[in-house]
């Protein structure tokens, strides 16, 4: 068999036939690898070779970049053809796209001249950002516009936060990673909005509501954007009280939001109470950022760390175990070890808010517990997601 027979065999399985299903997949197992060699290296007990820029760069950077970012990309590139009604990425093009995020993950573990990295680095994003925006654009599909607007934004911050990086300015790298988590937040804030109303509508098997005003909506992202460039032009470096009315305000927006969704049914499905929870954390970590800026002691670490732990990484796991199973044809039901998997993240954010500050230790089995979760995802769903549809 010649050599592109066989890479036709091989675009051609199950794998590669629309985007959730390798971003997903390798994203969760990134995440894994990376979590535990965090913990490993917070403790003394990482002796190998280290990243460019130290294990504090490398993880800031990949587990927005190289963990967060795949998760979206998975997301986006089924969701569009949803919404577009077009076929979705696939086969070679899929391959390329997913290839140009797996080769920025292994740069930073190879020694390479600074602009091959940086080239690698970037790569992903504006090309991730164009095939979103292109296919929004052909379908003429102008309501979703703003998440382009986000992921041109997130490329954006990268860059901000590799150039402080490669020239050794840790102030700009880290407001480039607080800009490029609240974005998330912001991406959080339209796809929360859209589908955890809805899934829980499904799932309980309620009337449609209806539907209300867009303001608050409206409110939300323009105010979760302007939160997101605060941060990366310097809103994280200390109390702004200036700033704080901005996140009050947000809080309320996502409180109320929490309000308005909630349903006592909800807590019987693990598939709902996951993302409601996942939620939660983003408003209280949006409460808290409104407190530091108030001047109140707290640690503005303690509140990213809520927002990166048990928002983000709450409902990137919600959210794939819910996609995976829903895009494959299988019922829409988890399993309890996929169950307990969603326990351990959020006890995980506990021990990384409220342990922490009182015990080192918190830092280690934090990571631990994430990395155990999304191993039950790898190990739960893998087949799920290497096999065709049912």
């Amino acid at each position: 068999m010649s050599l592109p027979e066989r890479w036709r065999q091989w675009a051609a399985q199950p794998l590669w036939s629309l985007g959730f299903r390798p971003f997903f997949l390798t994203g969760a197992a990134f995440a894994c690898i990376a979590l535990m060699g965090w913990g490993l290296w917070l403790h003394g007990l990482w002796n190998g070779r280290q990243p460019l820029g130290g294990m504090l760069a490398w993880h800031r950077h990949e587990m927005l970049f190289g963990f967060a970012v795949a998760i979206i990309a998975g997301f986006l590139l089924t969701a569009v053809a949803n919404w577009t009604g077009r076929p979705g990425l696939s086969r070679t093009p899929l391959i390329l796209l997913w290839l140009a995020w797996l080769l920025a993950r292994l740069a930073w573990w190879l020694p390479l001249p600074a602009p091959l990295f940086l080239v690698l680095q970037v790569a992903f994003m504006p090309a991730l950002a164009g095939v979103v925006g292109y296919e929004l654009w052909r379908a003429g599909k102008r309501d979703n516009y703003p998440i382009v607007v986000i992921l041109g934004l997130l490329a954006l911050f990268q860059g901000l936060a590799l150039w402080g990086l490669l020239g050794h300015q840790e102030l700009w790298q880290r407001r480039g990673e607080l800009g490029a988590l609240w974005l998330v937040a912001t991406l959080m804030t339209v796809i929360g909005g859209r589908v955890i109303p809805f899934f829980i509508q499904r799932g309980l098997n309620l009337p449609p509501t209806p539907a209300g005003s867009p303001w608050p909506t409206r409110l939300l992202l323009v105010g979760s954007l302007l939160a997101a460039l605060s941060m990366a032009l310097g809103g994280g470096d200390g109390p702004q009280r200036w700033l704080a009315p901005l996140f009050v305000l947000l809080a309320a927006l996502h409180l109320w939001r929490l309000w308005r969704w909630h349903h006592p049914g909800l807590w019987r499905l693990p598939l709902l109470w996951s993302l409601y929870l996942a939620y939660l954390w983003l408003a209280l970590a949006t409460l808290g950022m409104a407190l530091w800026h108030l001047g109140w002691p707290l640690q503005q670490s303690l509140v990213t760390h809520a927002l990166a732990v048990g928002g983000l990484g709450g409902l990137v796991l919600a959210m794939v175990a819910r996609v995976s199973l829903g895009h494959s044809g299988r019922p829409l039901q988890v399993s309890r070890a996929m169950a307990g998997g969603f326990a351990l993240l959020f006890l995980a954010a506990v021990c990384r808010v409220l342990l922490v500050p009182f015990n080192s230790l918190g830092l280690g089995l934090s990571a631990l517990l994430a990395a155990l979760a999304f191993a039950l995802f790898v190990a739960g769903y893998g087949r799920i997601l290497l096999s065709p549809r049912l």
